[in-house]
């Protein structure tokens, strides 16, 4: 077991690669901080495959306000409502600050920004670069900025196994290499390590997103909130690749409508048709599948030839399966794709844990409720690296404990519950399925072993599932098919002191996360 090098103990470190983490070391310098990346930077973080792009009020006819009550309005009853006018109100300059970094937003002859439309956005508000090359092109300018910033030690190939916590909160990270372990000594940790789309079957996400980072903060004993919620993107392209490329809403935002090999259009009359929420769109398209057929996007009529212009790497995708979006439709189904929920924080990004913050997808911070408006993922993990990176940087840590033998959990494997996990937790659930699924991965969360982590991270989501008897946002039950005023709650759970089983209990939307009463 190696420990860091001595002029590098104590330094904050920030787990993922991700938007969230780079913006968060950026945000730090010149306080030196350590960047833990699984994979080199840009290849595994699901930043860098955003299609949609970033959404901020910056049109003539939008204001703040306006996206904040469209954000408000998809988390379905749970959003923070302090929260989200903040991180709306940010969403100009964070687009400003992106540019400074090197991001080339996409603009019109007038050289205004170029604006599109999304599903559950009342106005055009959605910044891209390169039609649908948004996040590809934010991570080449923040990995740039990074690389071109001394404060920054990037450690890749250096997977994140453990927490090490004290009476003091974190004492360090107990991370693995090719060949080794690695202790880092730190008070100071920032979990952003994305989402968990890895544990499904079906996922817009890259494999290695199997929430990692929260099962890091559950097992220190961190509260985790709003874990049943999952949103699953209606139209992944579905020619048998795994993960399965996404094709971004803002093609039914430019009017592509959803049909079956009948040329039935069958989301016609319902509310506002393809441009109803993610959560909508996602139920009809599986109902549709389930009832026999099989669903396409249609973008022939509303682009045509030019398909390639507007959205370049979807067209290239789709050709590469043997698809001329301009000429034919596109075969669609749900995966998964964003998870709402996460490691419990507070407006500063901060867990229940001293020491521990969270940022991005990897946070429940409040934003999204219980269904993510649209394109505002990114947005969010530049907004919250600012209020994390000010967070950590106020911090006077405690000194560092001596190095201390520590054990080193076996990589995470997550093969044998990618099926039982899609079929249980998927866009719609019953309690039978969700009973099911909690003894079998209660028994592997807690006994150790390749599937321990990933086995809590899912054990989490069935067991809040359970637990909210309505249908709300990313969360469906058969059972209970109707919202009820009872469940505007969020459920918050933590790993028992024991180490042998979850507690979770609901608590008021106001509520900052604070710790569960020990051994509760």
């Amino acid at each position: 077991m190696q420990t860091m090098r001595s002029e590098l103990t104590g330094c904050p470190v920030i787990i993922g690669g991700g938007l969230a983490g780079l913006m968060t070391a950026l945000r730090l310098a010149p306080q030196p901080v350590i960047l833990l990346a699984k994979v080199p930077l840009v290849e595994g973080a699901a930043s860098a495959w955003a299609q949609g792009g970033i959404a901020a009020a910056v049109g003539e006819d939008d204001r703040p306000a306006l996206h904040a009550a469209d954000t408000l309005a998809a988390g379905d009853g749970l959003g923070d409502p302090v929260v989200v006018n903040r991180i709306a109100a940010a969403a100009p300059a964070a687009i400003i600050e992106l540019e400074r970094h090197g991001v080339k937003f996409d603009r019109d002859k007038a050289g205004r920004l170029a604006l599109g439309l999304e599903a559950a956005h009342g106005r055009r508000r959605i910044v891209h670069v390169a039609g649908d090359g948004t996040g590809a092109a934010i991570m080449r300018a923040l990995v740039a900025a990074v690389q071109a910033t001394p404060s920054i030690t990037v450690i890749e190939g250096l997977e994140a196994r453990r927490l090490l916590v004290d009476d003091r909160g974190v004492a360090g990270v107990l991370a693995a290499g090719p060949s080794d372990g690695c202790l880092l000594p730190t008070r100071r940790v920032v979990v952003a390590t994305g989402g968990l789309g890895g544990l499904y079957a079906h996922t817009t996400n890259p494999l290695g997103a199997i929430g990692q980072g929260l099962a890091l903060a559950a097992r220190a004993g961190a509260a985790l909130a709003d874990m049943e919620f999952v949103q699953f993107h209606p139209t992944a392209l579905d020619v048998g690749l795994d993960p399965m490329p996404l094709v971004s809403e803002a093609v039914r935002g430019e009017g592509a409508v959803l049909i079956d090999e009948t040329d039935e259009r069958f989301m016609a009359g319902k509310g506002r048709g393809e441009l109803e929420p993610r959560d909508v769109v996602s139920r009809a398209v599986a109902a549709h599948i389930a009832a026999g057929h099989r669903v396409f996007l249609d973008a022939r009529p509303a682009l045509g030839a030019a398909f390639a212009e507007h959205f370049p790497a979807i067209a290239a995708r789709c050709r590469a399966a043997g698809i001329d979006p301009a000429r034919q439709p596109i075969p669609v189904r749900p995966a998964a794709h964003y998870h709402m929920g996460g490691i419990a924080v507070d407006a500063a990004g901060r867990s229940t844990i001293e020491g521990l913050w969270a940022c991005g997808e990897a946070a429940a911070s409040g934003l999204h409720g219980a269904n993510r408006l649209a394109s505002n993922s990114l947005l969010e993990a530049v907004v919250m690296a600012s209020a994390v990176a000010d967070s950590v940087a106020g911090i006077e840590p405690a000194p560092v404990p001596a190095p201390r033998p520590v054990v080193l959990p076996p990589a995470p494997e997550v093969k044998a519950l990618r099926g039982p996990i899609s079929a249980s937790l998927g866009v719609v659930r019953d309690r039978a399925g969700l009973e099911r699924a909690v003894d079998h991965l209660q028994l592997l969360a807690f006994k150790g072993g390749s599937a321990a982590d990933p086995a809590l991270v899912a054990l989490m989501m069935a067991t809040a599932a359970l637990a909210r008897e309505e249908s709300r946002g990313g969360h469906w039950r058969a059972d209970f098919p109707q919202s009820s005023p009872v469940w505007a709650r969020r459920l918050v759970q933590r790993v028992h002191d024991t180490g042998t089983r979850l507690v979770c209990r609901a608590v008021p939307l106001s509520t900052i996360p604070q710790p569960l009463v020990a051994g509760a």
